[in-house]
């Protein structure tokens, strides 16, 4: 049992063998064949002519990658770090609205979050370069949390402001109806969306619309400025690279071995 469960390790989490690189790329397929699956069952006239074949198709890829979850959890030396990793959790979302399509109907279509497992293509790949450049992009959101808050408070206290002005000014004949519509008409201005359901007629409202749009354009530039500064930070400080078997953080410039797992660093 013991050689079995090894054999299926290697298989399953090790890309370096060849059996283990063709069992992530025939999962892909399988991935991309199962979210293709949901888009053309979406489809009323492919469903209505199809739709028992479509039916088989999704319960097929939902039990087969129930049972890769459940082989996962069995072969896996750690279960629970793989139950609750970021893969772990979608592979297990990825499975369940099948389930859920008994009870609650229509949840089978959520089954389209299956394409988040293509992230798997970085590790098969060893595109970990890119994993880590993606990091620096999400630590730099974090770093910009604080900062974007305050000015979309600033933009929320605007557009309050704006919307009871229109309210008052145009008022029901020219469709602000009440404040938070008015409210509504001033977010979508200012984001130079511009839907045109509701548009001022007075003078004075046409004037402020415009002082809107071009102060719309200014304020784009802000939460870009801000998020931008702390990128060129982050990839100014020290890196974090993870292993690309374990995924603990290790020292790529000077170590040659992932001190957790013993896995040799490529340069």
């Amino acid at each position: 049992m013991r050689k079995i469960k090894n054999l299926l390790y290697q298989i399953i989490f090790e890309t370096d063998t060849r059996p283990g690189k063709w069992f992530d790329i025939i999962l892909l397929w399988a991935i991309l064949l199962s979210v293709l699956t949901v888009v053309i069952e979406s489809v009323k006239p492919v469903r209505a002519s199809f739709g028992d074949y479509l039916l088989l198709a999704e319960w097929f890829f939902t039990i087969l990658f129930s049972v890769e979850y459940v082989t996962r959890i069995w072969v896996s030396r750690k279960p629970l770090n793989y139950i609750f990793s970021s893969l772990g959790i979608i592979d297990f979302l990825s499975i369940i609205p099948t389930y859920f399509s008994l009870l609650f109907v229509g949840t089978h279509y959520l089954m389209a979050i299956r394409v988040l497992r293509l992230l798997r293509v970085f590790r098969i790949f060893k595109l970990n370069y890119y994993l880590n450049q993606g990091e620096l992009i999400i630590l730099a959101l974090k770093a910009s949390v604080k900062k974007i808050s305050v000015f979309l408070f600033a933009i929320l206290n605007i557009v309050v402001v704006i919307g009871a002005l229109m309210y008052v000014v145009e008022g029901e004949n020219s469709g602000f109806d009440s404040i938070p519509r008015s409210i509504y008409w001033a977010i979508v201005t200012i984001t130079t969306v511009g839907y045109g359901d509701i548009s001022p007629q007075t003078p004075f409202g046409q004037f402020v619309s415009s002082v809107i749009m071009i102060l719309g354009y200014s304020i784009i530039a802000v939460p870009t400025g801000i998020f931008s500064a702390e990128f060129v930070r982050q990839s100014k400080s020290p890196k974090v690279f993870k292993c690309p078997k374990c995924s603990h953080k290790v020292d790529h410039m000077h170590d040659n071995f992932c001190s957790y797992c013993g896995t040799q660093l490529k340069k």
